[in-house]
């Protein structure tokens, strides 16, 4: 008979935030994340700067250091390399169980944290991904290449 090990897990949460030049979105990202989850799980959050001009990385120094807040890790790139290079730097720093992944623009809802998360623990789905329904982003910068590059993969 085998058994499975089970691992041993920080947080049953890893937030990963991968962000740009966002210093004056982050204070509101931080709240609505805080407002939106805590109490229900332990949690850290993991900003990584792809390499911002902004004052963004002095903002997430200001995070870290709060004591009556989730544990914050800052991962600042020199300059930047992308979002996949973010996001694998921040998977790699990540301690939780469940590890969810958001950009710094308030285009991610915090509030559907609790429902992904009840679809992979409750519920025993192995990913949850979601989707803007109502995009905000310029059609033309982000909206059409999005639109091209799905279709290409597709």
């Amino acid at each position: 008979m085998m058994t499975k090990n089970k691992t041993s897990y920080s947080y049953d949460l890893s937030i990963i935030i991968s962000l740009l030049n966002e210093a004056e979105s982050l204070p509101e990202l931080y709240q609505w994340i805080r407002s939106s989850i805590d109490g229900k799980y332990s949690y850290e959050l993991i900003f990584v700067d792809d390499g911002s001009t902004d004052g963004s990385w002095e903002i997430i120094e200001d995070f870290a250091t709060r004591a009556d807040g989730p544990k914050v890790h800052g991962i600042r790139f020199r300059r930047n390399y992308g979002k996949s290079a973010a996001l694998y730097s921040g998977f790699k720093a990540a301690q939780g169980e469940v590890v969810v992944t958001m950009d710094a623009d308030l285009q991610d809802s915090p509030e559907e944290i609790p429902a992904m998360y009840a679809k992979i623990m409750d519920e025993g789905w192995d990913i949850v991904s979601g989707w803007k329904q109502h995009r905000q982003d310029n059609k033309l910068t982000k909206h059409l290449p999005s639109k091209l590059y799905n279709a290409t993969a597709r």
